[in-house]
């Protein structure tokens, strides 16, 4: 594919899993289980097309709603796939970041996640954002609760501040706009993934559960991607039959 027409920054809502184990008759738990291969797959194929940033949204701030039992599991989960995964990572050279509040985040959670942004930091292939306990509203709450300390602190000027300024004060300050917003599991929602990061991202909304995609599942949705025209706002008459 012409790189000019792959996105630089994919968002991932990775779902299904819960509806995809409970067709097998299996608890919501072994969907998790089987989505860590897709993930893999998702990232690999991404360094393959030169897709530069891979977000994944792990774990939300509503997904606290859930049972005490699924959030345990999902918690424990998520830190022994980073543990696994850290070396695999490394290896292909992807940079691990991580976007999420700290609060009611497990300690064991936390400590991989930066051992994972620690030992990875150097890499450049693709930087792979894990968003967990991420929100959207979140980020941009929290962005607005600094900018006010600075400002009351005398360090910033309110009548300068701008959406680059806001910009700077996101979880990740570095991480690009979102190009692709792709979704799993048949629901077309943004579920206060990225809000910020993606206010001109061409969504891709599939019904694959996320178990069940592979590398191939993102290349077709990159195939739709390449097919949009983005115009950020800007438009020109087309006439018909030119």
């Amino acid at each position: 594919m012409d790189p000019r027409f792959v996105p630089k920054h994919v968002a991932v809502v990775m779902d299904g899993n819960g509806r995809w184990a409970n067709a097998r008759g299996l608890p919501r738990t072994e969907g998790h289980k089987a989505g860590e291969a897709a993930l893999l797959e998702v990232v690999a194929g991404a360094i393959e097309l030169g897709v530069t940033h891979v977000s994944a949204y792990a774990f939300s701030t509503e997904n606290w709603k859930r049972s005490p039992e699924e959030v345990r599991f999902l918690m424990g989960f998520n830190r022994d796939v980073l543990h696994r995964r850290r070396d695999q990572m490394d290896a292909w050279g992807v940079r691990v970041r991580w976007a999420g509040r700290r609060p009611r985040l497990w300690r064991s959670v936390i400590s991989e996640l930066e051992r994972a942004e620690e030992q990875t930091k150097d890499n450049t292939v693709c930087t792979l954002t894990m968003c967990v306990n991420y929100g959207g509203r979140a980020e941009i709450a929290d962005a607005a609760k600094a900018i006010a300390q600075d400002v009351a602190a005398g360090r910033l000027d309110p009548a300068k501040v701008t959406e680059k300024t806001v910009a700077r004060y996101l979880d990740e300050p570095e991480l690009p706009d979102v190009d692709m917003f792709l979704r799993t599991g048949g629901e077309q929602r943004t579920s206060n993934f990225m809000l910020w990061q993606s206010a001109y991202a061409e969504m891709v909304f599939i019904d694959d559960a996320w178990p069940d995609v592979d590398r191939r599942t993102l290349w077709r949705a990159v195939e739709t991607y390449a097919r949009r025209d983005r115009r950020y706002g800007g438009a020109v008459d087309k006439p018909v039959g030119l």
